[in-house]
């Protein structure tokens, strides 16, 4: 087993390097804050009152670029030292991503399919320097078509840009996006760990530590955002450690990822389905539907009523409530989701429970009819709005 002595090691420098650089970047916003600001508040998706740097992802970067050097000039632990060629690779392979996300920050110009594009290409690229392209997802037929190399990479890479999309969907409050990627990967690190697999190991604790650095200035006051940079690299961070974990362990069921990882999956799934379908609108049109959204209005709203406090309060209670569910199916998934069977019947019930739930918040009763969940009319739900 990996001592827990080096795990402090691995986790403790991207940590103490991502709290720093985000602390630099609020500490030097006056001199950037011209570029750097968030200042459109008047978007429909937007929910602060005041201009906040949204370049966290720099932050980010950092933390995992630290974990790099420190493991080639520093002679940190064994375990980590023989990893650090392989996580810059990694790092290496996010930057069109990030990049492109970065510039969306700065610029606000960059379209929907190009950050969607970006993220493809970092999938692609991930499997180019890592091999990292998924040969299995434990569903019949499909499994044989995966052995099809150009059809993998390309099923691998859509995967990746999902999931680096449904990241950046669901960064919408303090600490939302932040404390869902750390529990994710935490998740994760626990399945890694009974492996015993070191470079998993170092990989998910880079990002762990990474990400509660940044937290450390995001939550609860929201004084840094992560911005789509940080939300496609942490995105990205996220699935392809859910594809490496999945080539590097065959025993592991798909599902068994999946059932952690199943929140902002379906996150984006729907939204694509509701703006797509039901709304017969663009996708890659930001609204207030999504479901952490209408948790903060319909439930954080109501027990916080207007002018009793400050509107980043309701607004850090939001990652609180998703953070239980994400535990909730964290624990599941590693406790009972070791059987293909069992996994897939986790993410259906998460699948169920989100349904039921958002129904619930658009029309005001609960609804465990899955075709009028899914028949939810555009009218109704612009009502919420």
């Amino acid at each position: 087993m990996i001592p827990i002595s080096d795990m402090w090691a691995m986790v403790g420098v991207p940590t103490v390097t991502s709290f720093l650089v985000s602390l630099l970047i609020v500490w030097t916003e006056r001199w950037h804050g011209k570029y750097t600001f968030d200042i459109d508040m008047a978007g429909v998706q937007k929910m602060h009152r005041r201009p906040v740097p949204r370049v966290g992802g720099i932050a980010l970067i950092a933390g995992v670029a630290a974990v790099v050097l420190f493991g080639w000039f520093y002679r940190p632990p064994p375990t980590m030292e023989n990893h650090s060629r392989d996580v810059m690779l990694l790092l290496v392979a996010g930057m069109p991503c990030f990049l492109m996300g970065l510039t969306e920050d700065l610029t606000k110009r960059v379209s929907v399919r190009a950050r969607l594009m970006a993220t493809f290409g970092s999938g692609l690229l991930a499997a180019w320097l890592l091999d990292a392209y998924l040969p299995r997802l434990d569903i019949y037929g499909v499994d044989h078509l995966l052995q099809y190399g150009p059809l993998a990479l390309i099923i691998t890479a859509v995967a990746v840009a999902g999931v680096a999309n449904a990241i950046n969907i669901i960064d919408g409050f303090n600490g939302l996006a932040g404390s869902a990627v750390t529990i994710m990967l935490c998740g994760m690190g626990v399945l890694a760990w009974q492996f015993d697999d070191v470079f998993m190991v170092t990989l998910i604790l880079a990002g762990i530590g990474t990400m509660l650095g940044f937290l450390a200035v995001n939550y609860p006051t929201g004084r840094l955002f992560m911005g789509d940079g940080g939300a496609y690299v942490a995105g990205f961070w996220v699935a392809e450690t859910a594809v490496l974990l999945v080539i590097r362990h065959p025993t592991m069921s798909p599902w068994q990822v999946l059932a952690i990882c199943a929140y902002p999956v379906i996150e984006v799934l729907y939204s694509i389905y509701r703006r797509k379908i039901v709304r017969k609108s663009s996708p890659g049109v930001p609204d207030r539907l999504h479901l952490h959204t209408l948790l903060y209005r319909r439930l954080v709203c109501r027990w916080l009523p207007a002018g009793t406090l400050p509107r980043w309060k309701g607004n850090a209670v939001v990652a609180g409530i998703v953070v239980i569910w994400l535990s909730s199916a964290s624990f599941a998934a590693i406790l009972f989701g070791g059987k293909s069977w069992v996994a897939f019947n986790l993410v259906m019930l998460q699948l169920l429970i989100y349904m039921a739930v958002y129904a619930r918040l658009v029309r005001g009763h609960w609804c465990l009819n899955v075709f009028v969940m899914l028949g939810l009319r555009a009218e109704r739900t612009r009502v919420v709005a």
